[in-house]
C-alpha cells in the first residue's frame, strides 16, 4: 500500500500537473504538499527539520563542489549558449534579486521537505536508508521536473537529487541540504540556465 502511495504522490501528481497545466505554476502545489507532510515529519524527524549546527562541518565540502559546478555551468553556457550568459542579472536585475531571496524559502525548503525528509523517512520500509533510497529520491526529484518541458532540467535534477539525498542522509539536517540546493539553484538562475526551470519553458 505504501508503494502505491509513493507512486501516486511522486509520479501521479506530476503527471496530473503536466496534463492540467495548473495556473500559477508548481509553487502553490509544492507549498500545499509541503504543508501537508510537515505534521508527519514533526512526529518522525523533528530534530532533522532544522539542525543548523550540522552546517559548519558540511560547508567546506559543499562549497568546493558547488564552485566546480558553477565554473563548469558558466563555461558551458559561454560555449554553447553565449547570448544567455548572465541574462537574468543583466536584463532583469530586480527579478534576479527577488529569486535570490525568495527561491530558498518558497521553493528549496519545501522541495527538501518532500523529496528528501518525507520520501526518505516515509518510504524507508521500501527503499531502505542507503543508496537505494537516495536513488529513489533522485528519480522522483528528476521526474517532477518534467513539468518544465525539457530534458536538460530532468537530467540536472536527477544528478542534484542524488547529491542532495546523500547529503541529507549524511547530515540529517534539512538546513544543510537546503543551503546546498539553494547554492546550485542560484548558480543556475545566474549563469543563464534559469529559463530551463521556468514553468512552461518548453512551450
Amino acid at each position: 500500500m505504501r508503494r502505491v502511495e509513493h507512486v501516486l504522490l511522486f509520479y501521479g501528481l506530476t503527471c496530473l500537473l503536466v496534463v492540467l497545466d495548473v495556473p500559477g505554476g508548481p509553487i502553490p502545489v509544492l507549498l500545499v504538499a509541503a504543508a501537508a507532510v510537515y505534521p508527519y515529519l514533526r512526529s518522525v524527524a523533528r530534530s532533522e527539520l532544522w539542525r543548523a549546527g550540522a552546517l559548519r562541518a558540511a560547508l567546506p565540502g559543499m562549497v568546493g563542489r558547488w564552485a566546480v559546478f558553477s565554473v563548469l555551468a558558466m563555461a558551458g553556457v559561454a560555449m554553447f549558449d553565449r547570448e544567455h550568459l548572465f541574462d537574468l542579472p543583466r536584463e532583469q536585475p530586480w527579478l534576479w534579486a527577488a529569486i535570490l531571496i525568495l527561491y530558498p524559502l518558497l521553493s528549496v525548503y519545501p522541495q527538501e521537505l518532500l523529496f528528501r525528509a518525507f520520501l526518505l523517512h516515509r518510504y524507508a520500509p521500501i527503499f531502505g536508508d542507503g543508496r537505494g533510497a537516495a536513488a529513489a529520491s533522485a528519480a522522483a526529484f528528476g521526474f517532477a521536473h518534467l513539468i518544465f518541458g525539457n530534458v536538460l532540467a530532468v537530467l540536472l535534477t536527477v544528478g542534484g537529487g542524488w547529491l542532495f539525498a546523500r547529503r541529507y542522509q549524511q547530515s540529517r539536517s534539512l538546513v544543510v541540504v537546503s543551503v546546498e540546493h539553494a547554492l546550485y539553484g542560484i548558480t543556475i538562475f545566474t549563469v543563464g540556465l534559469g529559463r530551463l526551470f521556468y514553468h512552461g519553458a518548453g512551450g
